[in-house]
């Protein structure tokens, strides 16, 4: 039910904004062998966690360095925290995949939306994944704007979020990048798409 009302809310949004996004980009100006590190050089990501966690870390942040520098990762973003396509596909199909992606030799399993720390927080417990996946609020959107990843979903009350999205990073270069067409989509950013593309 929640799906197919994102999934009305945001066409009309979708269609006017084709024509303008075409002509602008296919989805993002991120692509195969961008460097985050560059893209994103001023942006730091907030690591998912309690308020009492934030108040003695002195509200820290991660930045992307720490996050990409010398390592293999991916890292799926996706509209927002507790939506429906993203509790009951998305985040899912990482963790139960969690094993074949460290037999692959990946670092990190990520995911990134535009919420803040405390709601990926109580969201990864919830979905009982955060002992598998590494979650990260992006909280006033920035990450996803410098990459052009970003996507105004006002027409479903959610304000501006992001695209739904799948990576595979090698030292902060994009060695894989996919883009659903829509965000109630969930079509090429799954873990076993990006599994086979590794």
């Amino acid at each position: 039910m929640a799906s197919t009302i994102l999934r009305r809310a945001t066409s009309s949004v979708i269609k006017s904004s084709l024509l303008t996004e075409a002509s602008r980009r296919s989805y993002a100006s991120v692509a195969v062998g961008t460097d985050i590190l560059s893209a994103a050089s001023q942006v730091s990501l907030q690591k998912a966690r309690s308020w009492d966690e934030g108040v003695t870390s002195n509200f820290s942040t991660t930045s992307v360095n720490d996050i990409f520098k010398g390592k293999k990762v991916v890292i799926f973003g996706l509209p927002g925290a507790y939506t429906g396509v993203c509790s009951q596909q998305h985040v899912p199909s990482y963790k139960k995949n969690i094993d074949k992606f460290k037999a692959k030799g990946i670092d990190s399993v990520i995911c990134v939306a535009v919420n803040d720390p405390y709601v990926m927080n109580a969201w990864a417990d919830k979905l009982q994944a955060k002992d598998v996946i590494e979650f990260y609020g992006d909280f006033d959107g920035s990450f996803h704007q410098s990459l052009e990843l970003g996507k105004d979903l006002s027409a479903a009350l959610l304000g501006p979020r992001s695209e739904r999205w799948s990576a595979y990073v090698v030292d902060g270069k994009v060695k894989v990048l996919n883009v659903e067409g829509a965000p109630s989509d969930f079509k090429v950013s799954g873990a076993e798409v990006i599994l086979e593309q590794i």
